[in-house]
């Protein structure tokens, strides 16, 4: 039942009712009412708490088992691990580049293991692309990606080096906010690994010279 998962997956993230209150700014009183089955949480709360509670809003709301996420949460941090080493190991240090696998795009690939990582993209001051993983034969993660450069002052190389900087805890692209000299790389995100969504924007001086938007997350 969803209110046994939310008692499950609250105690699991080691949150109070009163902390949870807070990071969703409702009442003490409304996290026991969910919880007691009094009432439902809209559905614009539920795709909150999916995201404080690190797990799909359909795993969320399915009629299941709530502790059966064990093994997904290993494989997810095996994912996590790989996708950090590969796109630190592609575009973002030169390396690892394909012949194109399409007309006009621009190909990255790297392997470790049973894992494949796949870079596409078409474009250059305006660009589209994709990445992919693969577990052995399967797609498993992908993520979607646009991006516009908006002046001449943008510098390809600094882009690189703040995507460089990718992390376990953030590894969708660069960190939340990195600076050299005038140059400044921020980004944000809402979500977590299966599900996610953000934006990346890079300033010269006080002036907003590029930016991109990219969503994506687990396939099954």
């Amino acid at each position: 039942m969803l209110h046994d998962k939310m008692i499950y997956y609250r105690k699991k993230n080691m949150l109070t009712q009163e902390e949870l209150a807070e990071k969703l700014c409702v009442s003490r009183q409304t996290i026991t009412k969910w919880e007691n089955g009094v009432i439902t949480p809209s559905l614009e709360y539920l795709i909150d708490l999916s995201h404080i509670f690190g797990i799909t809003i359909d795993h969320f709301i399915k009629d299941d088992d709530c502790r059966s996420d064990t093994p997904q949460v290993t494989n997810t941090n095996q994912l996590v691990s790989f996708l950090v080493e590969a796109k630190k190991s592609t575009y973002a240090s030169h390396k690892n580049k394909m012949n194109s696998l399409r007309k006009d795009s621009h190909d990255y690939s790297y392997h470790n293991g049973k894992y494949q990582y796949y870079d596409s993209f078409f474009g250059a001051s305006f660009f589209s692309g994709q990445e992919i993983i693969y577990d052995d034969v399967h797609v498993c993660w992908s993520m979607n990606y646009y991006g516009k450069v908006l002046s001449e002052d943008f510098n390809s190389e600094f882009l690189k080096e703040a995507l460089a900087l990718v992390n376990e805890q953030r590894p969708f692209r660069g960190p939340e906010i990195y600076t050299r000299g005038e140059y400044t790389y921020i980004s944000k995100i809402i979500g977590d690994f299966s599900t996610f969504q953000g934006s990346e924007d890079i300033y010269y001086r006080s002036h907003k010279i590029y930016e991109a938007l990219f969503h994506g997350g687990m396939i099954k």
